[in-house]
């Protein structure tokens, strides 16, 4: 067990009045973490120390931004053991999913670093005489991030490198369910010498956090929100923006469809399916969620399906032999299981897994899902994969966007020509042709559509994010007014 305290103005500091909350080991119970319960003058003290970093910290030139955001990156992955271990104890998660996490945030780094020269603006026509007109981007004051649990070095990451090489400085809201994990990553942060106040990470109680994240959107000196997490919770994170008026990224919950045409390569879908199924035992907001396929493969798809997944071996997350490990608590498991259960009772049947001991959850797959199972439409979050059978391109796409969600999801043809018009007919904000619903780049735009959010990270849309595009003008002073 580890005690953490805030991360404020580089300084480890308590909770106004010391208060602590803990977080249990999901699998052996025991207490991972004590931390810092966070209050709502902690969290005005975080975003007013962000807010005295700022000027020194945006006037950087960007190669030195770059350079600072480098040593992060390779601090971070020097780390990578300590990120699995604690990864491991505060979420059940396995070490392959402790190592990728810790591969792909730190690559996340880099491509911010590389983002602190491409803040760029234009010059534009005027038709007033003697006047240059610019459009500049800049840095827009304090950022706020809140980071979930379920992917936390690559999502914790993913909330602050892209502002902070923009030029703006940061608060980290650290998950409940991992505080070690993310306070981590402020800790690397400030070892890498960004300056005082740059980035600060709080911690807080489940029961305290509508207040502090309240408090954290209201502060004047915050100008953007982003927040990863359910679509339940970005509801309120956006309605509580709009009431300040402040601009918010939200990436939220999926329900990913994977379209297996009639002329797709069984063998490549079914591979590519259970691994966006089951990593991280499907908590993961690009999980391949339903698979809608087409009936003339379906038996097959189905066959092939289920053997792979009863061969996964799933256990203790700290063995080497596993491919599944722990979920997140035992909620999860209950959440699953009902779901199944309730799919069971309406004709669906369960042709591999379906069991479970504690928190650890054998590859489960239901076939002959209809409209009528709640499986169908809600968000499961687990290791359980839904198969939907369809006959026709026009009927696949019907069920594909016959959801609420729409983040990303996957089609496979052998005719790519044909897999493509049906990836565009998906409403989803990305799509995998030939490939799995779970892929992420730290270039790419990345975002959903519908419940799934609005906004984009990653690359040159990270940069509009979290930047403010200005006009200013330079005029000649001899111009002539109508008095």
């Amino acid at each position: 067990m580890n005690d953490i305290q805030l991360l404020i103005n580089d300084q480890a500091v308590p909770a106004a009045g010391g208060a602590t909350f803990e977080r249990n080991n999901p699998v052996t119970k025991a207490v991972a973490t004590r931390a810092a319960a966070a209050t709502v003058q902690d969290a005005n003290q975080a975003v007013e120390a962000a807010a005295a970093a700022f000027p020194a910290w945006s006037a950087l030139g960007p190669g030195e931004r770059r350079a600072k955001l480098l040593r992060a990156a390779d601090l971070l992955a020097a780390r990578a053991q300590d990120f699995a271990n604690t990864m491991t104890e505060e979420t059940g998660s396995t070490a392959p999913w402790g190592f990728f996490n810790v591969h792909l945030a730190s690559n996340m780094l880099r491509e911010a670093a590389a983002l602190t020269t491409q803040v760029s603006g234009e010059v534009l026509p005027s038709d007033k005489p003697g006047t240059l007109a610019l459009a500049v981007r800049q840095p827009v004051g304090v950022v706020v991030g809140i980071a979930p649990w379920n992917a936390p070095v690559i999502l914790g990451v993913r909330a602050v490198a892209t502002p902070l090489a923009c030029g703006n400085t940061v608060v980290l809201k650290a998950s409940e369910m991992c505080p070690r994990t993310h306070m981590m990553i402020g800790e690397v942060l400030v070892e890498a010498g960004l300056g005082k106040g740059v980035v600060n990470v709080i911690t807080n109680a489940p029961s305290d956090a509508p207040q502090v994240v309240e408090a954290l959107i209201a502060h004047r000196a915050v100008r953007r929100v982003n927040f990863t997490g359910s679509t339940r919770v970005g509801r309120i994170i956006a309605e509580t923006a709009a009431r300040y008026l402040k601009p918010v990224l939200l990436e939220l919950g999926g329900k990913a469809p994977f379209v297996v045409l009639d002329d797709a390569n069984v063998e490549h879908a079914v591979n590519a399916a259970i691994f966006g199924a089951f990593m991280n035992q499907g908590q993961i907001c690009m999980s391949t969620e339903r698979i809608v396929v087409d009936t003339a493969v379906a038996d097959e798809f189905v066959k092939q399906l289920a053997a792979r997944a009863q061969a996964l071996p799933y256990g203790e997350p700290t063995r080497n032999d596993v491919a599944l490990g722990s979920v997140v608590d035992q909620g999860t498991i209950d959440r699953v299981m009902a779901l199944i259960e309730d799919a069971v009772n309406k004709g669906a049947k369960v042709v591999a897994g379906g069991k479970a001991e504690g928190t650890i959850m054998a590859a489960t797959v239901v076939d002959g899902v209809t409209p009528e199972m709640r499986i169908y439409a809600e968000e499961s979050f687990g290791p359980v994969v839904s198969v939907v059978r369809a006959s026709g391109v026009d009927e696949l796409v019907r069920i594909a966007n016959d959801t609420e969600y729409g983040l990303t999801s996957a089609v496979f043809g052998h005719d790519v020509t044909r897999a493509l018009e049906v990836a565009k007919r998906i409403d989803s904000g990305i799509c995998h042709i030939n490939g799995p619903t779970v892929h992420d780049e730290a270039h790419i735009p990345f975002g959903g559509t519908k419940a799934s959010g609005y906004g984009r990270f990653g690359g040159q849309a990270g940069i509009h994010e979290f930047t403010e595009l200005r006009q200013i003008t330079i005029e000649q002073g001899s111009q002539h007014y109508p008095f």
